[in-house]
């Protein structure tokens, strides 16, 4: 696998993981975490289990699944990204408005507040 292809795929798993963590065993999670947020090898895993290296590759290939089988039924990920993409629309919209300051603080107000950064709409 190529180094740009590891970490698109990593991107991904951690992505699909703060969206679908709690629908994995407490064994996945734990072994997904290691694996891709620290970085750990199948072999440092083991080690720290006390399991064979396969084993911790099972774990996490079945837990993998579990979570690309979610986003295909739920697509929250794909949902986000695409609301991200809106959003950055939006943005760029608002700049394009600069020299109407009331235009402009309207639609950065509509872009914090999609983003849960402002408060309530008036």
């Amino acid at each position: 696998m190529h180094e740009t292809d590891a970490l698109a795929k990593t991107n991904r798993i951690n992505m699909l993981f703060d969206f679908y963590e709690t629908l994995l065993t407490e064994k996945q999670q734990t072994f997904l975490k290691y694996y891709f947020h620290d970085d750990y090898s199948l072999g440092e895993i083991a080690a720290e289990f006390d399991i064979s290296r396969q084993a911790v590759y099972e774990h996490v290939k079945r837990a993998e699944a579990v979570l690309e089988s979610c986003e295909s039924k739920l697509q929250l990920l794909a949902k986000h990204e695409a609301a991200e993409r809106w959003l950055a629309k939006l943005d760029h919209m608002a700049e394009r408005f600069a020299g109407d300051s009331d235009m402009r603080a309207e639609l950065l107000a509509i872009v914090q507040g999609l983003r849960g950064e402002g408060g309530s709409a008036t």
